[in-house]
C-alpha cells in the first residue's frame, strides 16, 4: 500500500481537530473571559531508507533518506492574552488588568476564572453565575466574601479632636474664630457645639467649647501653647470633660483630648480647623471596589469601612491551566502552584464596573479556517491520487 494515502489520512484528521478548535474560539467570540485554543502540528516518524554516511578519502559524505509518514498534533494551546475590556456601568462586574485569576470554590473545589460577572446570592455572599463564591484574601487565609446589606455599624464616643490649619505667627492683639462641630456622647447621640480660639496673652491660645444648647454648663477650655513644634495643649485641671445635653435636662460628660496635625504658623492669618472622632449609629448603604481589590462599604454616618479583599492566583505556567468548562479553570501539575495574594501585589489590578472580552480575533480565525479547509481539502487529493494510482496497479492485469 502506497505511504502518501496514510500521510493524507494523517493530515485530514488534524485538520479536523484544527478546524474543532477554530469552532469553538468562533462559538465564544463573545463569552466573557474566555481564553481561545491554537493547534500546531509536527511530523510523525520518517521511513529511513538508507542512513547518512561519513566523507572518505575519494569521496564526499551522504546524506540521509528518509520518508515520512504523516503528521500529528504537537499542541493544543490556550492563549492567555489580556483582551480589551468592556464597560457595563454594573457595580459587580469585574475586570484584571494584568496576570491573575479570580478564585471561585464550590465546597472544597477550588477554580480560577477572568470571568468577572458576579452576583450576591440570598445571603449576601459573592458568587459568579453558576453559584461559586468568590473568594478573599486576608492573613494568608481565603474566605468568602459576604456582604450584608443589612449590616450596622455602632455609634463610637468622641474622644478626640484633630487640629490641623495656620495659626498666626504672633497671638499679639485680638484674634477669635468660631466653629461649629459634631460630637457624639457616650449613648451614640450627636451634640453640636461651639468652638471657640482666641488670643490668650503671650504664647497661648486659648480654645474653648462649648454646647449652646444648656442653661448652665461650664466650658471646656483647652490652653495651647505657642511657639512649640508641635504645639502643646494643657488643660484646665477643672474642665477635662465637655458637658453636653442629654436632651431630658440633665448633662453628659464627653472625656476630649487634643491631637495636632499638620500646623503652620505663617502670617496674621487664623485658619484653624477642628476635626472631631466618633460616629453615630450607621447602616450600608452602599458598597464599591477598589482597583487594588478593597471592598468597601459606605455607611449612612460618613463611614466607610472595608469589608474584605478580592484575591488573586497566579500561575508559573497560565498555559498549563486545565479547563472545566463554565469559564473555569483547574490547577494541573504542570501549571505550577497557584500563588494567592491580592491584586496589585505582583498581580493585575481591578477595574470595576467592567467585563474582559473574549481574545478570539475573528479575522484571525477565519484566516485559520481557510487555510485548515484547503489543507483538509489538499490531503483528501493526495488519497483519491494515491487511490489513482492503486487502480492503475489493478488494471496491469485484464
Amino acid at each position: 500500500m502506497l505511504r502518501s494515502m496514510y500521510s493524507g489520512i494523517s493530515g485530514m484528521k488534524n485538520f479536523q481537530t484544527k478546524l474543532d478548535v477554530i469552532g469553538n474560539n468562533i462559538a465564544n467570540v463573545n463569552t466573557f473571559g474566555y481564553k481561545k485554543g491554537r493547534v500546531t502540528f509536527k511530523d510523525t516518524m520518517n521511513q529511513t531508507i538508507s542512513g547518512a554516511s561519513a566523507a572518505q578519502n575519494n569521496r564526499g559524505g551522504k546524506n540521509p533518506m528518509q520518508v515520512g509518514l504523516g503528521s500529528t498534533l504537537a499542541t493544543i494551546d490556550t492563549i492567555h492574552t489580556q483582551s480589551s475590556l468592556q464597560t457595563t456601568g454594573r457595580p459587580l462586574d469585574l475586570a484584571i488588568s494584568g496576570d491573575g485569576y479570580f478564585i471561585v470554590k464550590q465546597g472544597d473545589a477550588q477554580f480560577y476564572t477572568r470571568a468577572g460577572n458576579f452576583y450576591l446570592d440570598e445571603e449576601g455572599t459573592l458568587v459568579n453565575a453558576d453559584g461559586y463564591k468568590v473568594q478573599s484574601y486576608s492573613n494568608g487565609t481565603l474566605q468568602d466574601i459576604k456582604v450584608d446589606v443589612n449590616a450596622i455599624v455602632p455609634a463610637q464616643i468622641t474622644t478626640k479632636i484633630t487640629i490641623d490649619g495656620n495659626f498666626p505667627s504672633s497671638v499679639s492683639g485680638t484674634t477669635t474664630q468660631l466653629q461649629q462641630i459634631k460630637v457624639v456622647d457616650n449613648i451614640g447621640d450627636e451634640h453640636t457645639v461651639e468652638l471657640k480660639v482666641e488670643s490668650n496673652g503671650t504664647n497661648k491660645w486659648k480654645l474653648t467649647l462649648q454646647d449652646r444648647s444648656l442653661t448652665s454648663t461650664t466650658p471646656l477650655v483647652i490652653d495651647v501653647d505657642y511657639g512649640v513644634n508641635p504645639f502643646n495643649a494643657t488643660y484646665n485641671p477643672a474642665s477635662k470633660n465637655l458637658e453636653v445635653s442629654d436632651g431630658n435636662g440633665g448633662k453628659l460628660n464627653i472625656p476630649i483630648t487634643v491631637s495636632f496635625g499638620n500646623i503652620t504658623t505663617n502670617g496674621n492669618n487664623l485658619n484653624a480647623l477642628f476635626s472631631p472622632d466618633g460616629t453615630i449609629q450607621g447602616s450600608l448603604e452602599s458598597f464599591n471596589i477598589g482597583q487594588y481589590g478593597e471592598i468597601n462599604g459606605v455607611f449612612s454616618n460618613g463611614r466607610v469601612l472595608q469589608l474584605g479583599t478580592l484575591a488573586l492566583a497566579k500561575f508559573s505556567n497560565p498555559s498549563g491551566l486545565t479547563k472545566a468548562g463554565n469559564n473555569l479553570f483547574q490547577e494541573s501539575i504542570n501549571s505550577g502552584t497557584a500563588n494567592i495574594n491580592v491584586p496589585g501585589d505582583g498581580r493585575g489590578t481591578i477595574a470595576a464596573s467592567s467585563l474582559e472580552m473574549s481574545n478570539v480575533d475573528l479575522s484571525e480565525e477565519f484566516t485559520e479556517m481557510i487555510t485548515a479547509q484547503r489543507g483538509f481539502q489538499a490531503n483528501t487529493r493526495i488519497i483519491t491520487t494515491s487511490d489513482e494510482i492503486l487502480q492503475e496497479l489493478v488494471n496491469l492485469k485484464r
